[in-house]
């Protein structure tokens, strides 16, 4: 494994890495599902919603038509911009983690699934925005992904994978860096999947808080 401290360029994912959305997300899709019929007892764990994109998520987790899962996907996000800055806070020491970051030397990026509009107004409400060197987030709910968020990172900055490093809390997140070569480091302070997740997805450490990733990417 690459010494991960020594890399020039951190690249965050935003939901359950940087940001504790889970409780916001979670709320919002049981209310939007409640209304097309779904039961409690049928939706299981709405934690999975949590990393793969929307609106793709909800045919990947309920098995829902493409024209549906854009219906819940739009009421979903009607409901889900009013909640404001209470409902992505920033976990405990992800600011100072950014600050320590920066004034090491470090180039920051953001590669996230949410769109791009809304991956800059969550950074901004939490005074972070200018930490970051490229925040990415979807173009499009259609033929965008993560992993190509990720390659327009890299080419933003012009930094090749080998001097990179992905931080996220699924799988979804260790596959976009794998796409590239490059390293990724799990978290599990969100708790939004098990370690073995991470593990199966190869991910190059695997933490569970933010003073460990600390050691990790700054040593």
């Amino acid at each position: 494994m690459s010494d991960l401290s020594a890399k020039d360029l951190v690249v965050f994912d935003f939901d359950g890495t940087l940001a504790d959305t889970i409780s916001g997300i979670v709320s919002t899709a049981r209310t939007v599902m409640h209304s097309h019929g779904w039961a409690d007892k049928e939706l299981g764990d709405l934690r999975r919603l949590v990393g793969p994109p929307f609106p793709q998520a909800f045919s990947m987790v309920y098995g829902l038509s493409e024209e549906e899962a854009a219906e819940v996907t739009a009421e979903y996000r009607a409901i889900y911009k009013g909640l404001g800055p209470a409902g992505w806070p920033l976990f405990d020491g992800v600011a100072e983690l950014l600050q320590d970051l920066k004034e090491a030397g470090k180039m920051i990026g953001a590669a996230s699934s949410k769109r791009n509009e809304l991956l800059a107004r969550g950074l901004e409400d939490n005074g972070v925005l200018e930490l970051f060197d490229c925040p990415m987030g979807k173009l499009n709910d259609y033929g965008d992904s993560k992993e190509q968020a990720l390659g327009r990172v890299l080419g933003t900055l012009g930094v090749g994978p080998a001097a990179a490093v992905m931080v996220g809390d699924r799988r979804f997140d260790a596959e976009a860096a794998a796409g590239f070569g490059a390293d990724c480091v799990g978290v599990l302070y969100g708790g939004t999947a098990p370690r073995s997740e991470l593990e199966g997805a190869g991910c190059a450490a695997i933490v569970d808080t933010v003073d460990e990733l600390r050691r990790v990417l700054l040593g």
